[in-house]
């Protein structure tokens, strides 16, 4: 199943279950329950969302995004893990404030939302596991925090019936959410670099140029790029210094790409003599040459 389809049925599932999590919050009281209903409901809506920019991001490159559209779905990661990210403050907020002031809760009916929230978030979380995308990356990393986060609910109810520790309610919505903070961070860290065009982590450049320079016909690798568009189609463009035909030099290359996940590469072919038009490749030329001449 495709991307955003399983991202829709995680937002259906979400949306459904806030509304359960508003009701179950009011009914037991629960500090931990309230604050995750709140939670869940922003989070549902930027779901909703990020559903709508991963079907965009599937359409065809044309005239318009001759890359594609696949940066759409970074868009609604980004759009998810701030979201996120608010949606985790505001619980700490609301969590420190009820440590403060703690008050009695319905412990009988937080065990048995709690029970409902691990069996659906569990779901959620199975279904979103595997995909292509760093947006159903962020939706899964939800649902998974979801699932930890009501385990630790219904151990704290459990707790609670037969200690009478009300403080245990808040200081655990304290826990989820510093948890939900610090995955969110990560994985809004991971969507920018994507964004700003890092060299993708799964890529090594000095083993490309190695890999590359293993034909003796080639004298020179340089103004090598390598950036991903959208976290799993990776991109990269090169200059070639040879004294031979490209032809053959040119497939044997693009074969060696597809080993580290470069399926669309475009490369620039010199002659050893040849001058290079671009003013840093002249300084990069002149020292991988150097440095050539020199192994």
């Amino acid at each position: 199943m495709k991307s955003e389809k399983k991202i829709l049925i995680a937002f259906l599932l979400n949306m459904s279950f806030s509304v359960f999590e508003f009701i179950g919050g009011i009914v037991t009281g629960s500090c931990a329950i309230s604050s995750d209903a709140i939670h869940d409901l922003i989070d549902a809506s930027s779901i909703g969302l990020s559903y709508f920019l991963e079907k965009k991001s599937r359409k065809k490159p044309d005239e318009k995004y001759t890359y594609g559209y696949g940066r759409y779905s970074l868009i609604g990661s980004i759009i998810l893990t701030t979201m996120l990210i608010i949606g985790s403050l505001f619980m700490i907020f609301n969590a420190v404030r009820r440590i403060i002031n703690p008050s009695e809760i319905n412990y009988n009916g937080m065990i048995a939302f709690a029970i409902v929230g691990v069996l659906v978030n569990f779901f959620s979380a199975l279904f979103t596991r595997h995909g292509d995308s760093l947006n159903q990356k962020a939706v899964n990393i939800h649902m998974l925090e979801d699932v930890f986060g009501w385990i630790i609910v219904l151990v704290g109810a459990i707790v609670i019936k037969f200690t009478n520790f009300y403080i245990i309610d808040p200081l655990l919505s304290v826990l989820v959410s510093i948890f939900i903070l610090v995955s969110s961070v990560d994985n809004m860290k991971e969507t920018i670099e994507i964004f700003l065009e890092k060299t993708p982590c799964n890529v090594d450049i000095r083993e490309i140029i190695k890999a590359i320079s293993e034909n003796d016909e080639i004298i020179d690798v340089h103004h090598i790029h390598v950036w991903s568009i959208d976290g799993n189609n990776n991109f990269a463009t090169m200059h070639i210094v040879t004294e031979s035909g490209t032809f053959s030099i040119k497939n044997e290359i693009k074969e060696k790409l597809k080993r580290f996940g470069i399926f669309h590469s475009t490369l620039e072919f010199e002659h050893p003599c040849e001058q290079c038009s671009e003013k840093n490749c002249v300084l990069e030329c002149r020292k991988e040459f150097h440095h050539h001449k020199h192994k």
